[in-house]
């Protein structure tokens, strides 16, 4: 069992538990199940914008402890006043450090879109990031079958948010025939964590046009996310470029800084 098998086995049963504690009745009870939600991908093409999402991570399977106590209300309000166009927070526990109150934190402090970064492989999921406060949510292809993926796709939308359906693959964008509302081309093969940002450069002609693309992981410098933006792609999400300082927030504006001058 590769790492990915590992972290969906474990989400599934993580899941489960969830259901029992928090049952879906109490979620809809939530005060951001109703709240008005932002649209990740109008903010991604703001022209005032960086085109940056900007992640909260602190750890991972494949670097281990990034940044573990990182104040999560500082360095989201630091994101946004450096110019990024929206948030990305990861609520993995188990795997990556991270927790639904993180989300919940973000929310609060910013007005801003927020995208919940899970490993989504439930409905439940979905309604629970929703009472998060969460305005998008990110489908991993490699994990989920085309029928989960529109399922998964509808509910979303249902709920107002908007989806970031990401693919590692030719096949992947390929195989994909509903509507979601971003694309984000994962340079990091989520089998052997390796990154390669080549890979954008591979699948972006294979991008429906129309669609917003943005391009993941292992960008860890302006001169790279703006050969990235010349080729197509509208955004980027960064997130241990930024998390392993101890000040995110500072490595983050340093970083459009230095993106906006190549413009």
């Amino acid at each position: 069992m590769n790492m990915l098998q590992k972290i969906v086995a474990a989400k599934k049963i993580e899941v489960a538990e969830r259901k029992m504690l928090y049952p879906v009745g109490l979620l809809e009870r939530s005060i951001n199940f109703d709240t008005p939600v932002v649209s990740l991908k109008k903010y991604i093409k703001r022209p005032d914008k960086s085109g940056i999402i900007a992640e909260i991570k602190r750890q991972s399977p494949s670097k281990g402890i990034i940044n573990k106590y990182v104040s999560v209300e500082k360095t989201s309000i630091g994101y946004m006043q450096a110019g990024a166009s929206a948030l990305s927070v990861l609520t993995d526990n188990l795997f990556f450090g991270g927790d639904n109150n993180d989300l919940k934190i973000a929310r609060k402090y910013n007005y801003c879109p927020v995208l919940r970064k899970e490993f989504i492989v439930d409905e439940y999921q979905i309604i629970e990031a929703r009472s998060l406060g969460a305005d998008a949510i990110l489908l991993i292809a490699s994990i989920l079958s085309k029928k989960e993926v529109a399922s998964f796709t509808a509910l979303a939308h249902s709920l107002k948010m908007e989806v970031l359906f990401e693919v590692h693959s030719k096949d992947e964008i390929l195989n994909l025939d509903v509507d979601v509302d971003i694309i984000g081309v994962n340079n990091r093969d989520l089998n052997s964590f390796q990154t390669n940002t080549e890979n954008s450069l591979a699948l972006i002609k294979s991008i429906p046009t129309g669609v917003v693309k943005i391009s993941e992981s292992g960008i860890s410098d302006p001169q790279t996310a703006f050969m990235l933006r010349k080729e197509g792609f509208d955004g980027f999400l960064i997130g241990e470029q930024f998390m392993r300082h101890s000040r995110p927030e500072e490595a983050c504006a340093s970083f459009i800084r230095q993106l906006n001058a190549l413009a």
